[in-house]
């Protein structure tokens, strides 16, 4: 659990399947790059996948570890980028399968620990639907 301005703030990270599917959920503080949390994510990878992700994880070595694990990344580059990356547009609509399950981030628990607990009991019950 993190501090911000507007208070105890935590941020998470999900990796999905290619369904919206949670595979990997992974808390930060909320003061903390969304890159922080990349790095606990990308691991284990599908060989042959397609990685979404927005501006934030948009870094040289984010994308070399997609690559080197035999996927590929999809990630828009940020506005300052010298060097432009191939981009589809088309597959990043697909994000917003991960966007319909936002609303589970709303965070009411004081405690971080009862917080990821409520996210893997939602976690379940995206699976089992």
């Amino acid at each position: 659990m993190g501090r911000s301005r507007g208070g105890l703030t935590t941020k998470v990270h999900a990796l999905t399947d290619a369904r919206g599917l949670p595979i990997k959920l992974v808390l930060t503080p909320g003061q903390t790059h969304d890159v922080n949390g990349a790095a606990l994510l990308l691991t284990d990878l599908a060989e042959g996948g397609v990685v979404l992700g927005d501006r934030a994880y948009d870094a040289d070595w984010i994308r070399e570890r997609i690559e080197a694990q035999g996927a590929a990344p999809n990630i828009p580059d940020k506005a300052n980028r010298r060097q432009r990356h191939c981009f589809s547009k088309a597959l990043y609509r697909q994000r917003n399968h991960v966007e319909r399950y936002r609303r589970i981030a709303a965070r009411f628990d004081r405690d971080v620990r009862l917080f990821f607990a409520a996210l893997c009991i939602a976690a379940v019950v995206i699976w089992w639907i």
